[in-house]
């Protein structure tokens, strides 16, 4: 007789570690760790997952009054590596553990056990994906002398179809009709044979010129000093981390294509992260083109099925790469030997909902478990990422860092300028465009050329406002401003989605839904607004292609963007933050930044390394072919050293000032920050949740050096979607053991209805 260990899929944090099932006989084969189970738990069903076999059962356990597994619901997803780290990720971010074991499920399962009504029986509820299968006819050897009857036309078409080779049943019916009872006829005289085979969804193909991946005639010397450390990491076998550290166009995407080469070689897999959706058809292009049908994509934007036939590749051992955004990090890859992690500082690769882990940390942790090496890059590395190399070693693992300075063949890093808004404001121009940036824009579609321009915005305007009472019109389920669209004349609320058509706000340019008054005016900058104004500035024969949350909604819309700005002859590139990094177009030569101060301003103690990674990843899309790039920042802060820095290529501006304000508020990478965010439809319930959590943490953390708790205060967005929000900040030491001490305070918390509770250890939103 062996033994599962199964964490149950109950979502309470006062279920803790798993639970010992019997095997049955018969049922040993399939019930093996990453199994999805149905058993008996406290006199009802559950559905849980096999995190562990054993021979035999846990000490202290009575074989004879241990519970027998019922069935086997779902084949293994994860194995024993996989399932150690999810155990480590529930207590590293304060999750339960089933949480933490649902990322490395198929894509597409789920099984629950509800109640059909109150005391009736449970009953398991099942959607589960899984493979397509396609007919396909092909001619048999003795198809190929048979002569069917002179007056047997649709027999010699559907023969002549075939002499070339199988095509699909589905093909045929389309060529001919009665397809279908020819192939019958001819299946039974042994003229065809119809064979099912599977069909893989979610492949992608691009006309991207930068989606290919041409092997360079010599490396740079970073390049080769980087590609040494990986092959270094690679061989220690212990989890060991790579920091490239390459200005933009230094040439890393080829340092992480030739140490993939290098793990297959050896027999090894290789996983590869990139931040941003739109980016993914770029990239997946450069490994195809490299490595063939050898690569499988993971990303949010394919359809359920289209990600079950990409991961079901990694599962069987199909391919050596998977390419995609952060949740592609959970793929069943085995004999993993390397896991690259792109444009490593991406606020992107922190996930915002349960299990809210960060992907650089989790991959840390899983090439701990594997024995790979884990490879990041970035031109604008992390102050976390920073710091661990600056101490040489983070949690028994080896920390390097390889620079790349310099663009491989005459590529330089562009010419970049400062625009003080606040000069051309005083010299009379109102124009979203300075005069420098007016002069650039034209001068680029003069020499039939291609620009781009960076707007952390979407909509119209930022917000409206009333010159009469000063009303902002706000969204009444949320603490938050409205956004005015000029397209659809409706304003939106960003963070619950909801819109206001024309008939609720009788004029909503116009009219002030609060007094009446005419005089309401537009606040700020949108994307929309940008684009309306370049029209008018530019002649008609050069494209505006606008890429933001609106005009990516749906599926493919990123790459069929990227494709019609890289087709055209001299376009502009109007995009919010999704167009600033790994984007490839060697034709682009100015790169314009709108306003340059939107994330500085923001209440975030980030927010100066946000934006000098910003502004530094957009000035990288100029400059990178033969001609010389420009860059002009336009800002009402110029003196700060993050534009400052951005101006003269000089980061150690910038991490001066940055690196003395975190360690004096004792802010990471000098400290651990978790969120702890409770929310509610009832003000005073919420209160009094995070008013206990709070005592409760006061409690454990009162004496202990370098811990700090602040709050409870209402959150920044204090109401959402008609939740109230508040929140407590812990600061711990950099080796605190964060997320257990705040797990075990979240179990003491009394349960009140309509009340939620999260945990964001390390946390990177705090509004």
């Amino acid at each position: 007789m062996r033994y599962a260990q199964v964490v149950l899929d109950i979502p309470t944090r006062q279920l803790e570690g798993a639970f010992c099932y019997a095997i049955p006989d018969g049922m040993e084969d399939d019930a093996q760790v990453g199994a999805t189970v149905l058993v008996t738990f406290s006199h009802r069903t559950a559905v849980g997952y096999v995190v562990e076999v054993l021979d035999q059962p846990p000490a202290g356990l009575n074989p004879s009054r241990i519970a027998s597994l019922e069935s086997v619901l779902a084949g293994s997803a994860f194995d024993e590596a996989r399932a150690r780290l999810a155990v480590w990720m529930a207590s590293e971010y304060a999750c339960p553990l089933s949480e933490a074991i649902r990322p490395f499920l198929a894509p597409g399962q789920g099984f629950r056990v509800r109640r059909v009504h109150d005391g009736g029986p449970w009953e398991l509820e099942s959607v589960k994906s899984g493979p397509v299968d396609e007919r396909w006819v092909r001619l048999t050897e003795e198809g190929r002398s048979f002569e069917p009857r002179r007056t047997a036309a649709r027999q010699r078409a559907l023969i002549a179809s075939l002499a070339e080779g199988p095509v699909r049943m589905a093909e045929l019916s389309v060529l001919m009709s009665g397809a279908a009872s020819v192939v019958s006829s001819l299946e039974k005289r042994g003229v065809v044979a119809v064979e099912e085979r599977r069909r893989v969804r979610g492949g992608t193909v691009t006309t991207l010129s930068s989606a290919n991946a041409p092997r360079p005639e010599k490396l740079t010397a970073g390049q080769k000093c980087a590609l040494a450390a990986i092959a270094k990491a690679r061989k220690a076998a212990r989890g060991d981390v790579v920091l490239i550290d390459g200005v933009t166009g230094s040439g890393k995407t080829e340092v992480y294509l030739d140490a993939i080469e290098a793990a297959i070689a050896d027999g090894k897999r290789a996983l590869v992260l990139v931040p941003e959706i739109s980016l993914t058809a770029q990239t997946v292009g450069r490994f195809r083109s490299r490595f063939g049908d050898d690569v499988a994509i993971l990303h949010s934007r394919l359809s359920v099925g289209e990600r079950f036939d990409q991961w079901d590749l990694a599962r069987q051992g199909l391919v050596h790469v998977v390419v995609g955004a952060r949740s592609a990090l959970f793929a069943p890859l085995s004999d993993l030997g390397l896991i690259i992690i792109d444009e490593e500082h991406e606020h992107t690769y922190k996930q915002e909902s349960a299990p809210r882990y960060h992907a650089r940390d989790v991959a840390a942790q899983l090439a701990a478990e594997t024995g790979c090496a884990l490879v990041l890059g970035s031109a604008t590395p992390s102050l976390e990422s920073i710091n661990r190399c600056e101490a040489g070693v983070w949690r028994n693992a080896s920390w390097t860092c390889v620079q790349m300075p310099e663009r491989p063949g005459v590529s330089q890093l562009p010419r970049v300028s400062v625009v003080d808004m606040t000069q051309q404001f005083q010299q009379g121009n109102r124009s979203v465009f300075s005069k420098p940036l007016t002069e650039a824009l034209q001068a680029v579609a003069q020499r039939r050329e291609k620009a781009v321009l960076l707007l952390n915005r979407r909509g119209f305007a930022t917000f409206l406002m009333c010159r009469d009472c000063g009303c902002v019109p706000e969204c009444p389920h949320c603490s938050t401003s409205l956004t005015y669209h000029e397209r659809t004349r409706e304003l939106m609320c960003h963070t619950c989605g909801r819109s206001w058509p024309q008939r609720a706000f009788p004029d909503p340019m116009t009219r002030c839904p609060n007094c009446g008054s005419r005089y309401m005016a537009a606040f700020g900058v949108g994307t929309q607004r940008v684009e309306d104004e370049l029209r008018m500035l530019l002649p008609e024969d050069v494209d505006i292609v606008r890429m933001d949350a609106d005009t990516t909604r749906t599926k493919g819309a990123h790459q069929r963007l990227l494709e019609e700005f890289d087709a055209s002859e001299c376009a502009v590139l109007v995009g919010t933050q999704m167009i600033a990094k790994g984007l490839d177009f060697p034709e682009v030569t100015l790169v314009g930044v709108v306003n340059a101060d939107t994330t500085l301003k923001m209440p975030d103690f980030r927010a100066a390394e946000r934006t000098y990674d910003l502004l530094e990843q957009v000035a990288g899309r100029a400059g990178r072919g033969v001609r010389a790039g420009e860059v002009i920042v336009q800002t009402y802060w110029a003196g700060h050293p993050a534009i400052q820095a951005v101006a003269r290529h000089d980061r150690d501006l910038f991490l001066a000032a940055e690196e003395v304000d975190r360690r004096d508020g004792g802010y990471p990478p000098f400290s651990r920050l978790a969120n702890v965010v409770i929310w509610g439809k009832r003000a005073s319930e919420v209160r009094a949740s995070a008013d206990e959590l709070a005592a409760y943490v006061h409690q454990q953390v009162d004496g202990r050096a370098g811990w700090e708790v602040l709050g409870p205060a209402d959150c920044a967005k204090a109401k959402a979607k008609d939740n109230y929000r508040r929140h407590v900040l812990v600061k711990a030491p950099i080796d605190a053991s964060l997320g257990e001490l705040l797990g075990s305070c979240a179990r003491q918390v009394k349960s009140r209805p309509g009340v939620n509770l999260a945990v964001d250890v390390d946390a990177y939103d705090l509004l």
